[in-house]
């Protein structure tokens, strides 16, 4: 039986209001808490009305841009970062039945015979960093990389490890690094993406669009492919018949039908078609205009390797600095061509030809401009190649137990290299940094607390770092 008295609404005790509204109280007082601690995130009008609003990070950062230089198919690091004279002196021997206790390879037989470095190695810089002959210009700016040469992952195929190496996990459906930033800061550009995606080499990455997309997130955090030529995204431009002046209408109907919507439902992926339809009126005249490179003057394209009117690795790099100039947030580069099964020495050298001196001319561009203190580059691709030989004489197989990547720029200690294989190449024995770990680093220098920045999807609340204990590489931070 019921002991309370009946309250209509012209009558409510206040003893009753307490009892039965105590918990919603606290639950207000609780959630004006966590705003002010940073731990909730803002819930109003300006959020809804644009997703892509800047917000504060957790704790002062050291970089406001990424530009991700991501190798698809996986560089070798025996022949470009981590000299294995001892490798050499095994070339065409099998190798110790204790090295390979619980290995499993993608495609070779692991009984394979090693395969000594190709290329000869020397010293640069102030840092005395080792680099291949093959990287030439990245030996000019040695003492402004950060070299990791500990890396590992989990898996040993293009898809997942490149998946893995772009969201945090094997699985399709978790969101991109660069969708983590822009959910986590916003963006300073409004009238570019916040995250904006390139290719070049051979083909796309295997991953495909999981490498730039959203996940569980708003559409509006997910990559947008740039390509080059006069239509840089497509169906941007309008089509026969439609001026300026009907198009501009009829947004202006669409944006008030979807308001409509969004006041009533709250759904955020009306915000993303809002955000979208308006994003993509500015673009028309913002990103052709970016993208002529044409404007820069003769000694930057020749720094880069740049030609205007082509679509190339340094091509891309030179457009990367221009975007991050205008404030977009997320810039990453696809150069999918280092599968090298076989043909390995020409593969390389190609690769290398194409990519180095547009890598290295962005960093001395970026630091030229003053931009490099606020850009965090990164370099690298899903996993390295084995020691051991595949294809005859010439080809390494997919090896995720040992890999090297550099960094520069904001945040990153220049002329550092950390970590250390064995004698082969093939396990990691000192400072291994786990995928995960790289990228706490990242969201870390954005000033991002990879704990704290989660969004609740299926009753969890998901991270870029999953469940894991990840760690900042500190060795490598200024």
């Amino acid at each position: 039986m019921n002991n309370h008295p009946v309250h209509t609404s012209q009558h409510i005790a206040r003893r009753w209001f307490l009892e039965q509204c105590g918990v919603g109280l606290g639950a207000i007082a609780v959630n004006q808490l966590l705003l002010e601690s940073g731990y909730a995130a803002p819930k109003n009008n300006t959020v809804a009305q644009d997703p892509l609003a800047t917000k504060q990070p957790h704790h002062p950062p050291k970089a406001k841009n990424i530009i991700f230089l991501f190798m698809g198919g996986g560089p070798s690091h025996l022949e470009l970062f981590d000299n294995k004279p001892v490798l050499g002196k095994f070339d065409g021997k099998l190798p110790p039945e204790d090295l390979l206790k619980g290995y499993r390879a993608a495609f070779i037989d692991p009984k394979s015979k090693f395969l000594g470095p190709k290329f000869k190695f020397a010293k640069h810089g102030e840092s005395g960093a080792e680099l291949s002959e093959l990287l030439p210009h990245l030996a000019e700016v040695a003492d402004d990389i950060a070299i990791i040469k500990s890396m590992k992952t989990d898996a040993f195929n293009h898809a997942p490890a490149q998946i893995q190496a772009l969201t945090g996990s094997q699985l399709f459906g978790k969101p991109s690094l660069g969708a983590w930033t822009l959910y986590g800061l916003g963006s300073e550009s409004k009238n570019l993406p916040g995250f904006v995606v390139f290719s070049s080499g051979n083909k796309g990455p295997s991953g495909g669009n999981s490498c730039w997309g959203s996940g569980f997130l708003p559409t509006v955090h997910q990559g947008v492919m740039f390509r080059g030529g006069q239509e840089p995204v497509l169906y941007l431009k309008n089509p026969p018949g439609v001026s300026e002046q009907l198009q501009r209408d009829s947004l202006d109907t669409l944006k008030a039908l979807n308001q409509n919507r969004l006041n009533l439902v709250g759904d955020p992926e009306i915000a993303t078609r809002i955000n979208s339809f308006e994003m993509a009126y500015r673009m028309q005249s913002s990103a052709p205009d970016v993208m002529n490179i044409a404007q820069e003057t003769k000694e930057t394209l020749k720094m880069y390797g740049a030609e205007p009117g082509k679509t190339s690795f340094a091509n891309n790099c030179l457009l990367a600095r221009r975007l991050v100039e205008r404030g977009v947030r997320c810039v990453q580069l696809f150069h999918e061509s280092w599968d090298q099964h076989g043909g390995l020495v020409g593969g390389l050298k190609n690769n290398c030809k194409a990519t180095d001196q547009g890598a290295a001319a962005l960093i001395k561009d970026l630091k030229q401009r003053g931009l490099l203190k606020d850009t965090l580059v990164i370099w690298g691709g899903e996993f390295g190649r084995t020691p051991m030989v595949q294809g005859g004489n010439d080809g390494r197989d997919h090896h995720p137990n040992a890999f090297t990547m550099w960094l520069a720029g904001g945040g990153i200690k220049g002329g550092t290299t950390i970590g250390r294989s064995d004698d082969f190449g093939f396990n990691v024995i000192e400072d291994e940094v786990p995928v995960y770990d790289l990228h706490a680093t990242i969201l870390h220098l954005l000033g991002l607390n990879p704990e704290r920045l989660s969004y609740r999807f299926q009753g969890l609340d998901q991270r870029l770092i999953g469940v894991n204990q990840a760690k900042i590489v500190k060795k490598i931070l200024a």
